[in-house]
């Protein structure tokens, strides 16, 4: 049996079959799934995905909806620009095609935000295009079955393992069932093939495998050279009067594009610039500082309480700011670090217990 027929036979018999994204041929449910699961675990998507189909059941609904509606439904989830383009995107099927998502891969790779292996992968679901994927559940289970050697993240090795699932579906029989094989490369990674332990002796592609022949599971796919990590800071603001706080939101571009946050500083002049925008002369307190994990960079964040007995009259209807109420955290879109941040605040009354000391 080749290799596709196998692993399309296995999913059938061994794979997942209860995931909530499973046994529809609706693209919009498809696609959705496949952006909520970019560099994010299964278990942590679940929740979310039946939240934000419960608010937009179809594409229709969500293209029509505010980007703040859409990121507060994303928030928490991070990589945030994937909210971005999914909202950009069904605006543009909806503008562009009618409002029917496109069947091909190349027209569906059009789309905002949509690469590749996520085209594939709707194409593959939702129209049985034998259009194969590359997610790091394939990556992982090719360098090992096929002992490819290389960091996957390097072209050369990127277009070999290209190559070779394009080669998988031409050698597979006419009786292939694309749904199948796709679901199965990505159950059989999560469940089988994992990246650590790997349980080789379930493994339906095992008696043929390389990595297993060689005992060299631990060594494939080839570890990526560590970077280190470079370190930002900031300081923020929590401009708190009454039970309500002062937010901004943040740029459409870098990190947290679209959501709402506390306002920044960097040096003495500008927090003195704050202080006197909100008539406020007595240095704010110092609280706790922490970090938050980006992909590519820690983020130390330095958070200062300032306490206003009046808002100035200018400050109340400002574009793109907003006085919230501690106990509405969950209407609005916050990073999550923020978010727990003023959960803090909101679970003590008087002054907050995060001070430093």
């Amino acid at each position: 049996m080749q290799f596709a027929d196998c692993i399309a036979d296995w999913q059938q018999k061994h794979g997942r079959h209860h995931l909530p994204w499973q046994n529809t041929n609706d693209p919009y449910k498809v696609w959705l799934s496949e952006i909520m699961l970019q560099q994010t675990q299964v278990l942590t998507v679940i929740p979310y995905y039946e939240r934000f189909l419960a608010a937009f059941p179809t594409l229709q609904s969500l293209a029509a909806a505010p980007q703040d509606s859409v990121l507060t439904l994303w928030a928490g989830l991070g990589y945030y620009a994937r909210a971005r383009n999914l909202h950009k995107c069904a605006q543009t099927v909806m503008q562009e095609w009618q409002g029917k998502f496109p069947e091909n891969p190349q027209d569906i790779m059009s789309l905002p935000g949509i690469g590749k292996s996520t085209a594939n992968a709707i194409a593959a679901f939702c129209f049985a295009e034998k259009s194969p994927i590359m997610d790091g559940n394939v990556k992982r289970i090719f360098t090992r079955f096929y002992g490819i050697e290389g960091q996957t993240n390097k072209k050369e090795i990127e277009n070999r393992l290209w190559e070779q699932a394009y080669k998988n579906i031409e050698q597979a029989s006419d009786m292939l069932d694309m749904k199948a094989y796709t679901q199965g490369q990505m159950d059989l990674g999560a469940t089988i093939c994992t990246r650590s332990k790997p349980a080789c002796t379930s493994c339906p592609l095992s008696n043929n495998c390389f990595a297993r022949r060689e005992n060299r599971q631990a060594e494939l796919p080839t570890p990526k050279t560590k970077k280190t990590i470079p370190v930002r800071s900031v300081n923020m603001l929590l401009i708190q009067y009454q039970n309500r706080i002062f937010l901004e939101q943040r740029p459409q571009q870098g990190i947290w594009g679209g959501l709402w946050s506390l306002p920044e500083f960097h040096t003495r002049q500008e927090l003195q610039g704050l202080q006197n925008r909100w008539l406020q002369y007595r240095p704010p307190l110092k609280l706790a500082a922490f970090e938050h994990v980006f992909t590519h960079f820690r983020l130390h964040i330095q958070p200062w309480w300032l306490q206003c007995e009046q808002i100035p009259l200018q400050e109340t209807a400002e574009e793109n700011s907003q006085w919230l109420a501690l106990d509405r955290l969950d209407t609005i879109a916050l990073p999550a670090p923020i978010l727990k941040l003023l959960q803090g605040m909101h679970q003590v009354s008087g002054a907050p217990d995060l001070l430093g000391t």
